[in-house]
């Protein structure tokens, strides 16, 4: 049975993800912060006639990146799909080890796990990274404010700069590991909570479920077509066109320097 360790996988888009993928026949490792939430999703999985386990993480704290992954790698499981699904929105404030929420929880923490984890991929593991069209909001990073504060309305540009990252990021890995195959996945405009809710309130009904807003991440994470594809950029169930700033090799290059130095690899 092939193993998928799923991000943010409780709530959303990873939890439509991950009862898709256990409906095909995975084992469902579930990495969140809530073991309640966790819990719900196992009992459902299990119900199904499933597999599945739950492995405790916070993405916002480097301490709890690095225990989650050394518990997985104990537990002796590959993994052959890696979904980077879970995300903040709208968050104020500092991640406890001092980033911008956005870019420390969005970028870093899932930037150190795959780090970690990498000894448990096999040849062939794909490694899918949810991502958002509102990275075309900004046209790079400016890294002297990583580490401060939101400063534009609602974390809006702060959230945009952590989805380049997700991208410059899923193209660096990519170019460094070609036994791997790498995907940024934009899911779509989905009603999650994420999203503020007044926006939510404004689009009603012309919002994407969660179940569609999870299509694209199950086709990367499964099409046999795309085993061969590694370090594009897909939205609405086929490949895209991201923005200059995503396409940039010497950004994607700093920001893979940089977020070493930052996480202590």
């Amino acid at each position: 049975m092939k193993t998928t360790v799923i991000t943010g996988a409780t709530s959303g888009i990873g939890r439509a993800t991950a009862l898709e993928l256990n409906r095909i026949g995975f084992h469902i490792v579930v990495a969140g912060r809530s073991r309640e939430r966790g819990a719900s999703l196992l009992s459902e999985v299990a119900d199904s006639g499933g597999s599945a386990e739950f492995l405790q993480l916070d993405l916002g704290s480097f301490d709890s990146v690095r225990q989650a992954a050394e518990d997985f790698v104990e537990r002796g499981r590959v993994i052959d799909v890696m979904v980077n699904n879970a995300g903040v929105g709208m968050a104020k404030g500092l991640t406890v080890d001092g980033f911008e929420k956005h870019f420390g929880t969005n970028h870093l923490g899932h930037f150190l796990l795959n780090h970690l984890l990498q000894t448990a991929f096999r040849a062939g593991t794909r490694i899918v990274t949810v991502t958002s069209s509102a990275h075309m909001r900004v046209d790079g990073i400016d890294f002297n404010r990583v580490n401060l504060t939101r400063r534009s309305m609602f974390g809006l540009d702060e959230y945009a700069v952590s989805k380049l990252a997700n991208i410059l990021y899923s193209s660096e890995l990519a170019r460094r590991q070609s036994q791997w195959s790498t995907y940024a996945v934009h899911p779509g405009l989905v009603n999650t909570k994420i999203l503020p809710r007044w926006l939510r309130v404004l689009r009603g009904g012309r919002m994407l479920t969660p179940e569609q807003g999870a299509a694209t991440s199950v086709l990367c994470a499964t099409d046999p077509g795309l085993g061969a594809e590694s370090g594009h950029y897909y939205a609405k169930g086929a490949r895209a066109e991201p923005s200059p700033a995503a396409q940039d090799p010497g950004l994607a290059s700093e920001l893979w320097a940089r977020s070493e130095q930052w996480c202590g690899i």
